[in-house]
């Protein structure tokens, strides 16, 4: 078949590269959404929160019931709010900034806030919000979409004209020729960690206390070792190098957690690969970053704070036997390149400042090409790239029956790996999964699908990572997989 000569390709480059290979490549698996929320994986972890749709970074639009137009951003922002949209995009797309469990900020397309300017009049021209940028949603008990907005000033928003919204009124019908009433779309959530612990404010501390110490436990290193894993990978967000006291909304708890993890690892026998999964600003605008509201605005400003996390990671686990490296970013997407790379060499260099030895993990950026950091890493010693391969996200799988699923990973991802790998640098194939576009697929396509990874990433002269230990869907989960005979390590 085509893919053997793809295969016998990818096993030369291996052979004649990397030569800091390890004597053994890690068997790991992701302890996705015990100290970085991603509420995808436990939804039911949010169930608590009042107006739980209406969290931070919450996309929405407002149609006027009686004109049945949009509220949208001029200019898409920087000028007034007008109603004159028959339809709706980006202008008119507010991102929610929840104050209380019903006042909120509104950011526009621009990154300009929404708030009351001269005469009442309603504009989105502020660069940070305030009081007059707080507005509070009222939503009619028997149609929670059907909503009026409130000003600080106590009076309500109403379209004056297609030109032109003030907020002025003061009546209480909910008819749908009042100008005051509008129809909400909710077009798109976030349900991170920022969105978990700003929802809940103050009950926030022990829901997420509770929350860590029941989603990992020892328990879990001891079955994960038993089943053939020999290290972790541990998503941790920034605020965890301020713990005890994070800045809000984020609450502290989550580096005892982490401790926890080292301790467990060691008696079991497994490393522990600590990956800063959400830096401040957000890398990605995804809601495992940490993000509020979706926007990617990490950069250069940056990385002072980043690389001062890495440091406090470093000197904290520094004499840790369990330590199997440190990963220095999730998943960059959308960033400078220049500016990745400054980062990547300063927080390299405060790892080595600690730790001589470890492996320090550089992520490729999301949508490039995974060779695209090779030659910038030649310069250092002990680096790992991560490469995150899944048969998702993208069109070109959609269409994909079983075998070409198959096909795919022992042709296309073989070849990629064997690029990754001919370097000085390890190669690390930090997340993947049994999951893919395929519907209703029996176990037997699945255990084929699994083993076609398992033998192309074992090939990873770092190891393998899957993702995730523990989730509500099935296939996701490693633990669930092996507990029902699909895979066996």
């Amino acid at each position: 078949m085509e893919y053997r000569k793809y295969y016998l390709s990818f096993l030369l480059a291996l052979c004649i590269s990397c030569p800091h290979s390890l004597s053994f490549a890690y068997k790991a698996v992701n302890l996705g959404n015990w100290l970085v929320a991603e509420g995808w994986m436990e939804p039911s972890r949010f169930d608590g929160i009042v107006n739980k749709d209406l969290l931070d970074g919450t996309q929405v639009q407002f149609m006027s019931r009686k004109f049945q137009t949009y509220l949208s951003a001029e200019d898409g922002g920087g000028t007034t709010i007008v109603a004159n949209r028959g339809s709706a995009s980006g202008w008119e797309t507010f991102r929610l900034w929840r104050v209380s469990d019903s006042s909120f900020n509104f950011r526009v397309f621009n990154k300009k806030f929404v708030g009351q300017g001269e005469g009442h009049q309603i504009v989105a021209n502020s660069n940070s919000p305030s009081n007059h940028e707080t507005f509070q949603i009222i939503r009619n008990k028997n149609e929670p979409l059907k909503i009026r907005i409130k000003a600080s000033n106590g009076l309500f928003w109403r379209v004056q004209s297609k030109t032109s919204v003030i907020a002025d009124y003061q009546g209480t019908n909910w008819d749908d020729n009042d100008p005051s009433v509008f129809h909400m779309t909710i077009v798109n959530t976030l349900q991170g960690e920022y969105q978990l612990t700003n929802g809940y404010g103050n009950r926030a501390p022990q829901v997420m206390r509770e929350h860590w110490n029941s989603y990992i436990t020892e328990d879990d290193f001891r079955f994960m070792s038993q089943n053939g894993l020999d290290a972790v990978r541990i998503p941790v967000g920034w605020w965890i190098a301020q713990d005890p006291n994070p800045p809000k909304p984020f609450v502290g708890g989550a580096l005892a957690a982490l401790d926890n993890a080292f301790t467990w690892a060691y008696k079991h026998g497994m490393k522990v690969i600590v990956d800063l999964h959400a830096v401040e600003g957000s890398q990605n605008g995804f809601e495992h970053s940490g993000t509020r509201d979706g926007y990617t605005e990490w950069g250069y400003s940056y990385i002072p704070q980043t690389v001062s996390v890495i440091e406090f990671l470093a000197k904290r686990y520094s004499h840790r036997k369990s330590l199997g490296g440190i990963e220095l970013m999730n998943e960059p997407l959308g960033v400078n390149l220049d500016s990745l790379k400054n980062y990547y060499r300063e927080a390299y260099d405060v790892v080595r400042k600690y730790i001589p030895n470890t492996y320090v993990i550089m992520s490729n950026p999301l949508a490039t090409d995974s060779k695209l950091l090779l030659s910038f890493v030649k310069g250092f010693d002990k680096v790992v790239l991560d490469v995150h391969y899944y048969n998702l996200y993208s069109d070109k799988f959609n269409g994909m029956n079983v075998q070409q699923n198959i096909d795919y990973i022992r042709n296309d991802r073989a070849w990629d790996l064997s690029g990754v790998s001919s370097s000085n640098a390890l190669s690390f194939v930090g997340e993947w999964t049994a999951e893919w576009s395929i519907q209703g697929a029996p176990m037997q396509d699945y255990q084929r699908y699994v083993q076609a990874q398992m033998d192309v990433y074992s090939h990873a002269t770092f190891g393998w990572a899957y993702w995730a230990y523990k989730c509500q869907y099935n296939h996701w989960s490693l633990k669930w997989l092996i507990e029902n005979g699909y895979i066996k390590l």
